[in-house]
């Protein structure tokens, strides 16, 4: 989706909770089983830091929605001290429509990174909508900002970091 750089930078003042989906964003997509079932995900150090960087910068709360039921996903969501976990989410336009009634905010107050089919609903409904570099291309199709980065290696602090560069822009204006 084509807007101008300023419509984006107004967009980006409304933030005030920036979603991502797990798999394919926050990882590689990759997963290592063992005969237990799920051994271990790898996380970017790099995109920890934009969960930081937005929530001091910015004030901007950060939230994981994700359609698995991970204890690996719950535990990188503890020490990156977020709140606004949703695992197991089948539904994603039904949680995100639960998450606004709950909170009290609007969909434009919303913005989601995601690179899957089942992420695709919600990028279309919320402010500002993202996607890593390899990410699906219907995906790609629909987002506001595709990253240059992909999944698990750094596409979610590139949107930290385009969002936080959007909101210091507006304020310029």
């Amino acid at each position: 989706m084509t807007l101008t750089e300023d419509v984006l930078a107004e967009r980006a003042a409304r933030i005030r909770l920036l979603l991502t989906d797990c798999d394919g964003v926050l990882t590689d997509a990759g997963v290592y089983y063992s005969a237990e079932g799920e051994a271990l995900k790898r996380f970017s150090i790099r995109d920890g830091m934009g969960v930081e960087r937005l929530r001091k910068l910015c004030g901007v709360d950060v939230g994981i929605m994700t359609g698995e039921n991970s204890p690996i996903v719950a535990r990188r969501a503890e020490k990156l001290q977020i709140t606004h976990l949703y695992l197991g989410v089948k539904d994603k336009v039904a949680c995100l429509r639960a998450l606004l009634a709950e909170h009290g905010l609007q969909a434009e107050e919303i913005a989601f990174i995601g690179d899957d089919m089942n992420d695709l609903e919600v990028l279309q409904l919320v402010g500002l909508s993202a996607c890593p570099a390899d990410a699906l291309p219907p995906v790609k199709a629909v987002v506001h900002y595709v990253c240059t980065l992909p999944g698990g290696h750094g596409a979610f602090r590139e949107f930290a970091e385009w969002l936080i560069h959007g909101r210091a822009r507006a304020s310029q204006q």
